[in-house]
């Protein structure tokens, strides 16, 4: 049983269990036992989004750290693939990124990279749970000069800015694009702007500037709405919406359609598949991705390969067969060409060098896919509960999956990082769908409120 860790490290709202800054001081000591190297003085990398909380957190970490005898170095605001990049090119022991990603600004959480740049799997971020509670370390103690210290990368943007703009290929320019651009006020305010605006577009930006509790607040990734009106009111060429901590992408076309991770990763994969460098014409996807992506891999000689949701899922599924592209429908694309995890500025690189390839508008471009109708609704519950455990509800997703048939597909399956169960209804029939999802949520909240 995980007592810390979700599907995408440990999370919660700040200085509330397990978000507090004992447990964070007690995750660095633990980061520091597993992941340091006797050859040589370790060094861990720590980063954070804009979060108000990232200060109290980044402090309680790496005083965790150094009293374990590993050297920190701190790269401040800096967005969670940025942090990978750095991690992996300063040749550090570890990376830990400090940020909730796409929740509200009072949430907090630690992600965890080990040097290579890739999220640490399951069993070691077990193992980093039973150090911290069986007190296994309580008498590990470094004093005097055997304890850590702390150093700060100054120039870590703009480390990552180089490399960002290096995955573009060199024959293209931004030129004569316009580009609105919404960094959700999180750590890629400082990255973005510069990219799209070196490589010679002219950029509109939105959500750059952060004050600690506006992260995510009706701007970003979650909210593609404000980018969709935005390149109507100006007339751009392509909206890109990010999350708070850079690693989500999602875009409106030049009407201001909003365009999803899966349309991204059938135009991507399907650019690959053309210059034959999507590797076993494979792309990877959780169970989430819309039929249509299934059907437009297809279409086009490849396949598509499912994982369970996460974006660690489909990463380690990309490294354990040799994929190079995988993601999630919510934005999470990840080209292993490039980098060890999702990036949304360099996804959005990706897909600008097509859209400039083929000198054709992102609207026509999105075509390649159809997205067969979807319902995703959200049920929270009071306590953690498995959706097979509640009385009559196997039956009640069985019957429904046999009126949809081939057609279509119910997911139904509790939330990694928040105290809700997710049901997805697809299938052609919109309106048998829009009825199906809310039996489904009807009988889980009937259920939760008598928990509660």
């Amino acid at each position: 049983m995980r007592r810390l860790f979700g599907t995408d490290g440990v999370r919660g709202t700040a200085n509330i269990y397990p978000m507090t800054t004992d447990i964070a001081m007690q995750i660095g000591r633990a980061i520091a036992f597993k992941l340091k190297d006797s050859r040589h003085k370790s060094r861990i990398v720590i980063g954070k989004d804009t979060r108000l909380s990232g200060y109290m957190i980044e402090n309680a970490l790496a005083a965790g750290i150094c009293s374990m005898g590993v050297n920190i170095l701190l790269v401040g605001p800096l967005p969670t693939p940025g942090i990978a990049f750095i991690t992996s090119s300063m040749r550090a022991d570890a990376g830990v990124v400090i940020s909730a990603s796409h929740n509200p600004f009072q949430d907090n959480g630690i992600k965890i990279f080990s040097s290579d740049g890739f999220k640490l799997p399951d069993a070691d971020e077990i193992e980093i749970e039973d150090l911290i509670f069986s007190q296994k370390m309580a008498a590990l103690r470094p004093v005097a000069d055997e304890v850590g210290r702390a150093a700060r990368i100054d120039d870590a943007r703009g480390r990552y800015i180089v490399f960002l703009k290096n995955t573009f290929p060199p024959q293209y320019t931004l030129e004569g694009l316009h580009i609105v651009l919404d960094c959700a006020h999180g750590a890629t305010y400082g990255v973005a702007p510069h990219v799209f605006e070196e490589l010679g577009a002219r950029v509109s930006a939105i959500g750059v500037s952060p004050d600690g509790t506006n992260i995510n607040d009706n701007c970003g990734a979650l909210h593609p709405e404000l980018i969709s009106a935005k390149v109507r009111e100006a007339g751009a060429d392509i909206g890109i919406a990010l999350d708070g901590d850079g690693d989500r992408l999602i875009v409106a076309d030049e009407k201001g359609n909003i365009v999803d991770g899966d349309h991204i990763m059938a135009i991507c994969a399907a650019d690959l598949m053309a210059r034959r460098k999507l590797r076993k014409k494979t792309l990877v996807a959780t169970v989430m991705s819309n039929l249509g992506l299934e059907r437009a891999m297809r279409k086009i000689g490849g396949r598509l390969l499912r994982t369970q949701v996460g974006d660690r899922y489909v990463v380690e599924e990309m490294r354990r067969n040799g994929y190079n592209l995988g993601g999630e429908q919510s934005g999470h694309l990840v080209f292993f060409d490039h980098n060890t995890t999702g990036d949304g500025i360099l996804a959005a690189l990706q897909l600008l060098a097509v859209m400039i390839k083929k000198g054709k508008p992102l609207g026509e471009i999105a075509r390649i896919m159809t997205t067969v109708p979807q319902i995703l609704k959200n049920v929270r519950t009071p306590v953690k509960i498995m959706p097979e455990k509640i009385n009559g509800f196997a039956d009640l997703v069985a019957g429904a999956g046999k009126k949809l048939g081939n057609s279509g597909r119910i997911l139904v399956r509790p939330s990694g990082t928040e105290p809700i169960i997710r049901v997805m209804v697809e299938g052609e029939d919109h309106d048998l769908i829009c009825r199906m999802a809310d039996e489904l949520c009807h009988h889980l909240s009937r259920h939760c409120r008598d928990l509660a």
